[in-house]
């Protein structure tokens, strides 16, 4: 799986997005706690709870929100 890390402008991780192999990217805090998913097919962001939070991918602001 894919892994992307998110980082604020001092080099410090703020989370990561994994891409999972059906493309459904997964935004994890810097503790690995999933925050949400985003599904390409359906073009939509989702919380941890399955919650729709927006139409398109809205991973990094979850990540930056969480922090």
């Amino acid at each position: 799986m894919p892994t992307e890390s998110i980082k604020d402008p001092h080099f410090r991780t703020l989370g990561y997005i994994d891409t999972r192999s059906d493309g459904v990217q997964v935004a994890k805090d810097a503790h690995y706690r999933v925050l949400g998913y985003y599904d390409p097919k359906r073009n939509e962001t989702k919380d941890a709870h399955y919650r729709v939070v927006g139409r398109g991918n809205l991973l990094s602001s979850l990540i930056t929100s969480a922090n």
